[in-house]
């Protein structure tokens, strides 16, 4: 039984930015911020290292790219398959029936984006004669900045909701329901802000000094360690993760994580090995 003493956060945001107009939305603008400013991020960082804008401009193509394709196509293997086999003209950003209807950026899965983003480095790193892990350790600055406001995007959206509490700081999500949730949506937003201080901070203070690889290590394992716990306060993206032990989203979460693992041993391998 909920306490009605309690005064929760009620959370009616409309969809779209302006009230008449049914694009641009506060999803598709939160991706657009968060890109440019993560653009800004890297011009920072690609100035101070001596690289040129030409080389971050086809790097930013690329990551943009594997980004949407990856996040795209992971929602679709992942938590919908059979619906998108038998929708094919869905995987697209629209829909035909019952009317033809623009869906935009809807049905997008951050580990997908995660993939697409290592596949989209790897296929740069290769044409370009570039080291695959210094581009990732300084993409990871830029990522966690751009998954701040993509989770906050999701909160305008009102999903990716958290289960029922009790938490003084709960949000009702009035197009939903009224049952105050946890904001799930905003502890990954704000926690992905923190990432992207501490991935900037350590950057900047260890120019060139860090074995390549680390700063990815410490950016996998924090992100998705943070993802694991945090879905244990989200429902359950599609129905059928409620007959399993963890969800999709942790599942996923683990390669990630170990991957991280991994590359934070390689690199303090390489490290003794310098001495």
């Amino acid at each position: 039984m909920i306490d009605t003493t309690i005064s929760f956060i009620l959370w009616n945001v409309r969809t779209n930015v302006f009230p008449s107009l049914e694009i641009p939305k506060w999803y598709g603008l939160c991706w657009t911020l968060g890109i440019f400013l993560s653009y800004r991020i890297m011009f920072y960082v690609f100035k101070k290292e001596g690289k040129t804008i030409q080389q971050l401009d086809i790097l930013t193509t690329y990551v943009i790219i594997g980004t949407l394709l990856g996040a795209r196509l992971g929602h679709i293997l992942f938590y919908d398959p059979i619906y998108y086999w038998n929708h094919l003209i869905e995987i697209l950003p629209i829909r035909l029936s019952p009317s033809f209807e623009f869906t935009g950026l809807a049905g997008l899965a951050s580990h997908g984006g995660g993939i697409g983003i290592f596949l989209a480095i790897y296929l740069y790193s290769k044409k370009y004669k570039e080291s695959y892990l210094w581009i990732l350790d300084r993409v990871t600055i830029a990522a966690a900045l751009t998954g701040a406001f993509i989770r906050f995007g999701n909160l305008m959206n009102s999903e990716m909701i958290g289960i029922p509490t009790k938490v003084s700081w709960a949000f009702i999500f009035t197009k939903i329901d009224q049952m105050p949730r946890h904001p799930a949506q905003l502890y990954e937003s704000v926690f992905c802000l923190f990432l992207f201080f501490l991935m900037f901070s350590i950057w900047k203070k260890t120019l060139g000094k860090l074995p390549e690889g680390l700063l990815t290590g410490i950016f996998l394992v924090l992100l998705f360690s943070f993802r694991f716990m945090d879905e244990f306060l989200k429902i359950d993206q599609e129905s059928f993760e409620s007959q399993m032990p963890i969800n999709m989203g942790q599942i996923l979460s683990i390669p990630f994580i170990l991957t991280g693992l991994l590359l934070i041993k390689k690199a303090n391998t390489s490290k003794l090995s310098n001495f």
